[in-house]
C-alpha cells in the first residue's frame, strides 16, 4: 500500500465512517485527484495554496504542515472559508456530495499531501509535485 492510498483509505474512513469502502473508493480517488489539481493548478503552486490558508487566517495550521512537527489539524468549515465556498460547491458538486462532506474530506487530506511534499520542512523552489507522487495518484485512480 502506498503513502496516497493510505492517505485516501484515511479520508474515506473520515468521510464515510469506516463503513462503505467499495462505493467510496471512486469518491475517494476523485477527491484525491480534486486535491492533486488544487496543488497543481493554484496559481503559485503550493506556495500560492498556502498563502490562501494564510490570508483566511491559517498561517499557523499551514506552518505546521509544511514544517517537521505534527500536522495541525483544520475543519471543513476552516478550509472553505480558505478556498472559498465557491470552489467547495464545486468540488461537492463534482462528486455528487454534500459540500460539508467535501470540505472535510479535503480537511483532511490536504494538509497530509502538503506535509509529504515538504519533508524538508520548506517549499520547493520549483514548487512542483514530485513526480512519484503523481504517479502514486494515477495509480490509486486507476484502482
Amino acid at each position: 500500500m502506498g503513502l496516497l492510498d493510505g492517505l485516501a483509505g484515511q479520508v474515506l474512513g473520515s468521510m464515510l465512517g469506516g463503513g462503505q469502502q467499495q462505493g467510496a473508493q471512486g469518491t475517494g480517488g476523485a477527491l484525491l485527484q480534486i486535491a492533486m489539481n488544487l496543488l497543481q493548478n493554484q496559481p503559485g503552486g503550493l506556495a500560492g495554496l498556502l498563502q490562501r490558508f494564510q490570508n483566511a487566517g491559517l498561517g499557523n495550521a499551514a506552518a505546521s504542515w509544511v514544517g517537521t512537527g505534527p500536522n495541525t489539524v483544520i475543519d471543513g468549515d476552516q478550509l472553505s472559508n480558505a478556498l472559498g465556498a465557491d470552489t467547495i460547491g464545486g468540488i461537492a458538486k463534482q462528486l455528487g456530495i454534500p459540500q460539508q462532506e467535501a470540505a472535510g474530506g479535503l480537511a483532511a487530506l490536504l494538509p497530509q499531501l502538503i506535509d509529504q511534499l515538504t519533508p524538508q520542512g520548506r517549499v520547493p523552489d520549483d514548487n512542483a509535485i514530485p513526480d512519484g507522487l503523481a504517479d502514486l495518484a494515477s495509480k490509486l485512480l486507476r484502482g
